[in-house]
């Protein structure tokens, strides 16, 4: 397959540098900058031991001259809009489209943009960050891809697509229910972001502060139940690990959210909390705290600009 990755950051820096090492016809899109990074230092992957270089193949915006048949899309949601019309000439009848991007909202945008491409819904796992430098710093050996068909679209690609991720360090599992997965990846990324959002701070001094972990306890108590009223019910098990990281004394988590926030950067939480708390309304679900976790993202960003 001709493989297109668009943004080589973190998670499509990894992923694509894997597909390439393996083999496979990997093509990145990125910004001009970036591609002049990669360019000079290569496509570095730091952390699990030895360092590894891929010399990646690139493309900047408006130098795609044909369709792809898989395009991997890696941006942050605040990067979406731009992304596509990027790759837009990238996108035939035959494209297969494995969005990664936290939330649901994108989907409708790629379904509306594309309506004539595959669109898989898709979750990725990964510990890893972009260092100053441009390298792919692996934080954990953590790389999953589960993806799978949405129940209301037929995949006729989505073997193909799953035989062509399945590379060396990278864990490929095919999901029945992908919806479902996104939804609860959606719980925990909310959750997160809420709560170190409101508390401005990582979770040891949130849970060590009175009445810390109930708050906790709340926040995510309002999320699973948009998740459960929209018809993804939140396992057990899953709502029971989210908590338990979410309350870990002396744990120096915190979200991208609250990073991005407290950088005074662009955030995704138009994309991950104003999306799901427009859900909540239309279903009738009261979500308080997410809103004041928003609305203080709001005004942050109105600042910023």
């Amino acid at each position: 397959m001709k493989i297109l990755v668009v943004g080589a950051g973190a998670t499509g820096g990894y992923y694509g540098g894997r597909l390439a090492q393996a083999g496979r016809d990997v093509t990145f899109l990125v910004r001009e900058r970036r591609a002049a990074q990669l360019r000079e230092r290569g496509l570095r992957i730091t952390g699990l031991g030895e360092d590894e270089t891929v010399e990646p193949t690139l493309v900047t915006a408006g130098e795609i001259d044909g369709q792809y048949d898989l395009v991997i899309l890696t941006v942050k949601a605040t990067g979406l809009d731009a992304a596509l019309d990027d790759l837009a000439p990238a996108v035939g009848p035959g494209t297969v489209l494995l969005p990664v991007l936290n939330g649901m909202a994108h989907l409708d945008a790629l379904d509306a943009r594309f309506p004539d491409a595959q669109v898989l819904g898709g979750v990725v796992r990964i510990l890893a960050t972009l260092t100053d430098d441009g390298d792919v710093q692996i934080m954990a050996p953590l790389a999953q891809v589960r993806t799978g068909p949405r129940s209301d679209r037929s995949t006729p690609s989505l073997d193909a697509v799953l035989e062509t991720l399945d590379v060396p360090g990278v864990e490929v599992q095919r999901v029945p229910d992908v919806v479902a997965t996104m939804w609860h990846k959606w719980v925990f990324i909310v959750a997160a972001g809420a709560v170190t959002g409101l508390a401005r701070g990582p979770v040891g001094p949130i849970v060590d502060s009175p009445g810390g972990s109930d708050f906790v306890r709340d926040v995510l108590a309002e999320v699973t139940a948009v998740a459960e009223a929209a018809g993804y019910p939140v396992p057990e098990r899953e709502t029971a690990t989210s908590l338990a990281m979410l309350t870990e004394p002396g744990s120096t988590f915190t979200s991208s959210l609250y990073r991005d926030l407290v950088a005074g950067q662009a955030t995704e939480a138009e994309h991950l909390l104003g999306d799901l708390t427009r859900r909540a309304r239309d279903l009738g679900v009261p979500t308080p705290l997410v809103d004041l976790a928003l609305l203080q993202m709001r005004v942050a960003e109105k600042q910023r600009a």
